[in-house]
Parts: C-alpha cells; structure tokens; sequence
C-alpha cells in the first residue's frame, strides 16, 4: 500500500513567523486536498534560516508556541507536518526539525549533527544523536537535515538500523546544486531507501537557494523534482518498490564488513615548516 507525500518548497519570501505559518497552512490545506497523510516542509521553515540573531529570538521549547501553532494546523487540516525550527533547551540552541502526527501528537524530533560553516556554527549546538526514527505509512522512517545527507556515513547508519525512508529538511543554496541533483540520489541508491529532499526557495539574507527538491526512489531515479521556485508536489511511495529495488541491488548485502575499518579518525593536518 502506497503512503501519499506532500513535499512544500516554500515560502519562496520568507519573512516572520506569521507569515511562514500561514504559508505552512496553505501548503497543508493543499497537501490534504491532494490526499497526502503527511507534508514535508524545508529546514528552518518556520523561522527563516538565514536570519542572523533573530535564530536566538525565535528559538524556543520543542513545545513551545510554534509547536502548538503547528499541531492545531495538522488538526485541523488531517494530515502530519515536518517542520523546520531553531529549538532552545536551556541556553543552548540546535537546528531542529519536529514531525507532528495529524492529530497534533508529537512522533519525532531531531536536530541536526552536521553544522555548515559559520552559518550554523555561529548560531547552534551540534545535535547529540543521529539516528531518529519513527513508523509511518508503512514505512521506517528517518530524519535528516541538509548538510547531514551529504555523509555518505549518515545515510548508511540509517540503512543499517532499518531506516526505509529518509526525510530531509534542507536549506540548500546556490552554487551547490550538485548535492540535490547528484549526491542526494546517489544516496538513494548505495543505501537502498527512498530519501524526500525538501529544500527553500527564493532569497534570504546573502543566500540564494537553489530549489530542486525532490523524492528519489532506491534505484536512484527521481519520483518528482521541483524547479527553483516554490512549488508543492505529491509522490506515492510504494513500499513494494523498496522490496524490488534491494532484490536487485544487493549492495548492502554484499559488503565486507571484514575488510572495513571499524571506526574512522581524522588524519592529521600537514603544517607549514
């Protein structure tokens, strides 16, 4: 049995909160007209990402305002959201991303390992766990964000423990489209499961975000692609494909877990003499 996905690339001008949550809404209300149980949104989608101090001023509890926000949007529109906010614990600040049931129930919450440069770096804490998961449509889902995806080592942690569909909030900009044209189905396919990369649009700040967001199946093909502007698709993922595609791929099953090296270290840095 098919599960129905909306994936929202959007708000293509985001501004405040307000306005990010009623675009949130539209798309839900979109989603649902369209079928699809649950609706994907990109990181940091309802505070804005590249916002400088106002990360600070916005973050807030995983049950905080927004949340609540979120939850009576999902009520009210029948249908789960994934959602992009800065989330505060203490005087700590992560990149987080929450997954509310349709009935307002919180199932998931994750914030982001990987940090990107000074964007991220500046503003949040490294997330202390990777490996996030929860059940839907049939599925074993996981969750990502952005720069995360672009470890092949994440990915694969994911398979290994029996992720089926990874869940990517991004906020991907110009001029890195490689990574959603080609790393992210490369993804898809040395790690066997279906990945739904949902990116911004659009300006914000400095940044030009570059689009493209889109579902990719096992084998490595794109279901759906947006463009650069904003766009809400639907995708049907059929669990049976992932079941057809690994029979054929049996990349995870013929690897040589002797040969590898149990862990990773970093090599040490050549210094100037």
């Amino acid at each position: 049995m098919t599960v129905t996905v909306a994936l929202f690339q959007g708000p293509e001008f985001s501004a405040d909160v307000d306005t990010n949550l009623a675009a949130i809404d539209a798309a839900a209300e979109g989603a649902a007209a369209a079928g699809a149980s649950i609706l994907i949104t990109p990181e940091m989608s309802v505070s804005g990402y590249d916002i400088g101090d106002l990360v600070r001023e916005r973050a807030e509890p995983f049950d905080g305002p927004i949340f609540e926000r979120i939850a009576a949007i999902a009520r009210s529109r029948n249908v789960a959201i994934v959602y992009g906010y800065p989330e505060s614990s203490g005087e700590t600040v992560f990149n987080s991303v929450q997954v509310v049931d349709a009935s307002g129930l919180s199932i998931a919450r994750y914030r982001k390992t990987h940090l990107f440069g000074e964007l991220d770096r500046t503003h949040f804490a490294p997330g202390p766990e990777l490996l996030v998961q929860f059940d839907f449509g049939g599925l074993r889902c996981g969750l990502l964000t952005c720069y995360d995806v672009e470890f092949p080592e994440t990915v694969r942690a994911h398979a290994d423990a029996g992720t089926q569909w990874l869940l990517v909030p991004t906020g991907l900009m110009t001029p890195f489209e490689i990574i959603a044209t080609h790393v992210v189905p490369t993804r898809a396919y040395e790690s066997q499961l279906f990945i739904t990369y949902v990116n911004r649009c659009g300006a914000e700040a400095g940044l030009t975000y570059c689009g493209l967001t889109c579902a990719v199946a096992p084998g490595g093909n794109d279901i759906a692609r947006a463009g650069a502007h904003e766009r809400l698709l639907t995708v049907a993922l059929d669990p049976a494909e992932l079941a057809r595609s690994r029979a054929v791929n049996t990349h995870l099953a013929d690897r040589r877990h002797d040969l590898y090296p149990t862990g990773s270290s970093r090599p040490e840095q050549e210094t100037d003499r």
